[in-house]
């Protein structure tokens, strides 16, 4: 998974369920690499003007999936840095066609670690109840999803989140 990016496109793009440390881990790899992070999450709200759970609350789910497809479209063309993506963008078709030519990087949590990391949902519209079981839902829904995108995936369980990035960036840089 060498670095040679396209010009105009991310180094990689990091995809997983939330929990899972993407903007965590994705600043540290930018920093390393000495280039810019992109969350998609936070694109919507700056484009919105609120955050995602209000988008969530007054305007509903498929306002916000059409603002994130919108998103991740312009950062997959403009962005030259690392790219978090919300954990449900994938979802969309369309975003998944996009990101077949680019280096998608997931990474993947375990049940009893993203909810430690969750915590209780706080700000997470998709969390709404029954925290365990709707994390577990959403892992059995999206991880086979993520996995077919991956050129590479890795494991974050009881890691920190150094550790991570240091996957990453040795993958980064073989060829």
């Amino acid at each position: 998974m060498s670095s040679g990016a396209a010009p105009g496109a991310p180094v990689c793009v990091l995809v997983g369920t939330m929990g899972a440390g993407k903007t965590t881990v994705g600043r540290l790899v930018a920093a390393r690499l000495g280039v810019g992070f992109a969350d998609s999450d936070h694109v919507v709200e700056e484009r919105a003007g609120k955050p995602v759970a209000d988008i969530f609350v007054e305007d509903g789910e498929a306002a916000f999936r059409s603002l994130e497809r919108d998103a991740v479209a312009w950062l997959l063309e403009h962005h030259d840095g690392v790219l978090s993506l919300g954990g449900g963008a994938v979802l969309d078709p369309a975003t998944r066609e996009l990101l077949a030519g680019h280096r998608v990087v997931f990474l993947r949590v375990g049940l009893a670690e993203a909810v430690k990391r969750v915590g209780l949902g706080v700000g997470r519209p998709l969390l709404l109840g029954n925290v365990r079981s709707r994390v577990k839902q959403l892992l059995d829904e999206r991880t086979p999803v993520y996995q077919g995108l991956a050129r590479l995936t890795v494991e974050t369980d009881e890691r920190t989140a150094e550790q991570v990035a240091d996957e990453i960036l040795a993958a980064l840089q073989s060829p």
